[in-house]
């Protein structure tokens, strides 16, 4: 199209303001905003923001107006930076809106705009170059704050392998994770234990506006004191070695050396046996010989009419056999055993089978550890709090097996104590809040104060015992959760109690698991998956 020039029109610029100037003319063809916009790009301004309504305004204005006049008709934009910082402060992100006849993106004025914002830490140069390059972007990260590192507390790290840990942890359904130990670990003095590592400061956050996130440092732990048998190494503070020679028993933050009093066997020549430590057999246990250890007691050999009992764990590479009497605070772990009686405070583990006894562990009994064909448990009684799991249960030529599930007597005990100590508790906080009561009206000796100090220290014991109960009521309610699993299945004669719910088996089941369902009923799930009803809850 030809260059147009129109007699009383320019355009001026100010500020990135396009301005068009109109003079009254006589004799000057109508105008219209086409035209006005082709004059627009003709000089230069195509490539600005243009305002179409001003346009058509000052068209009409152009054909009527009597009077000079100047009105703005278009724009130059330059990019436009808008920073957005995240709730927690650690990033910014960038926007950039092309330029529309303005000044292009560029990083200083980019930098500008992350100052405005109050972005000064952690600031990627590199991202917003390339942003600017691009003309246009969004929401690309040119901000990072520094993540907070809270300290580590202190960590305690076994050096000697199958360190035995007389403290089982319980995972997340109350079962004791058991493994079955390899022999018995000895040391020799100066021996390495446990090596502890000291606890963090943590390092300091900052966020993108330069705030400082401060860290926690870690919960710093020494060494135990009073172990036995063990000492801080004198060329590392962080070290435990071995002071004597003996069995190390891993405790919270250290670890104690007990003495191993070893003996090929047990009979009337040595004696019973009464040690402060743990006691290794090479050979056997023989009838009427009592073996009593603070520590552990392993047996090479088997037990016969022998009565065991341990502070730590019990196990017998043999059998147990003739009415022996097998007693552990821990584990008892053993080939197999007939006609005795067995309690652990944690595990009873049999490789291969359980005939006629009495069986009590307060965590779970294992039968069959060693083999699937072999792991039998046949009459007698098994008590346990959370599981008991075996091959194959009860005998077709044998008498009642009895299975017992959910209870835990020591637990019990300790509760009912409790809720006599909360009553008790709850009797004297209500005396005491009644003498307050009394002695606010009259108080002629001034005892008020020492009253209400007292019913104060009554209202928080009876509530700590409160707490007690609710943590202990937990524990309880695990009990629901007991399991019978057999994974070949029953023969016999077999009754199960379970949460006080009783089934006397009426009939042979495969492999599966008895248990309580939802509904509080005592049920047995096959391989199937189809649950069969044996006594409602």
């Amino acid at each position: 199209m030809s260059v147009v020039q129109i007699q009383g029109l320019s355009f001026e610029e100010a500020d990135n303001q396009i301005l068009l100037v109109a003079l009254p003319t006589p004799g000057r063809e109508p105008i219209d905003g086409d035209t006005l916009q082709h004059l627009l790009e003709q000089e230069g301004y195509g490539d600005c923001s243009i305002n179409q309504n001003a346009l058509h305004s000052a068209a009409e204005m152009c054909n009527v107006q009597k009077e000079p006049f100047g009105i703005e008709v278009a724009r130059r934009l330059d990019a436009e930076y808008q920073v957005f910082v995240s709730s927690d402060g650690m990033n910014a992100t960038l926007n950039i809106i092309a330029p529309i006849g303005g000044k292009a993106a560029n990083p200083e004025d980019a930098l500008r705009a992350l100052s405005k914002a109050g972005v000064t830490f952690g600031i990627d140069q590199t991202a917003i170059q390339d942003a600017c390059q691009r003309g246009s972007c969004s929401n690309v990260i040119i901000a990072r704050g520094r993540d907070v590192l809270h300290g580590a507390d202190a960590l305690f790290e076994d050096l000697i392998p199958h360190t035995v840990n007389r403290e089982p942890k319980l995972d997340e359904n109350g079962l004791i994770d058991y493994r079955e130990r390899g022999e018995i670990v000895a040391v020799q003095p100066g021996a390495p234990l446990m090596r502890r590592t000291p606890a963090t400061a943590g390092t300091d956050g900052q966020t993108v506006k330069g705030v400082v996130v401060k860290a926690k440092p870690g919960k710093d732990k020494p060494f135990a004191t009073g172990l036995k048998g063990a000492e801080v190494s004198a060329e590392d503070a962080c070290v435990l070695v071995a002071a004597v020679g003996g069995l190390p028993v891993r405790v919270d933050a250290g670890v104690n050396v007990e003495p191993v009093l070893r003996y090929k066997e047990i009979n009337m020549a040595t004696g019973n046996i009464h040690f402060d430590g743990s006691v290794h057999v090479t050979g056997e246990v023989v009838q009427g010989m009592t073996v009593h250890a603070s520590g552990d007691i392993i047996v090479d050999g088997m037990v016969d009419s022998g009565n065991l009992h341990a502070g730590g764990d019990i196990r017998i590479a043999g059998g147990i056999i003739g009415r022996s009497k097998i007693e552990a605070q821990g584990s008892v772990m053993a080939r197999f055993a007939e006609g005795v009686e067995i309690r652990a405070g944690t595990v009873i583990a049999l490789k291969d089978m359980a005939l006629e006894c009495e069986l009590h562990a307060i965590n779970q009994i294992t039968i069959g550890t060693g083999s699937r064909k072999t792991g039998r448990l046949v009459g007698g009684h098994a008590t346990a709090m959370m599981a008991i799991r075996v091959v194959t249960l009860g005998s077709d030529k044998g008498g009642t097996t009895k299975i017992t599930l959910g209870v835990n007597p020591a637990l019990d005990a300790e509760y009912a104590a409790l809720l006599k100590r909360i009553e008790e508790e709850k009797e004297q906080e209500t005396r005491l809040e009644q003498l307050v009561k009394q002695l606010k009206t009259a108080d002629p000796k001034g005892l008020l104060e020492r009253a209400r100090s007292s019913w104060q220290q009554a209202v928080q014991a009876w509530g700590k015992s409160l707490k007690e109960r609710e943590t202990l009521e937990k524990e309880l309610e695990k009990a629901r959760l007991a399991r019978l699993e057999v994974a070949v299945g029953t023969q016999g004669t077999v009754e199960i109690s379970l949460c006080k719910l009783v089934a006397r088996l009426r009939q042979d089941f495969g492999s599966g698991a008895f248990y309580l369902d939802e509904g509080g009923n005592l049920i047995f799930t096959g391989r199937d998956g189809k649950p069969v009803i044996l006594a409602l809850g």
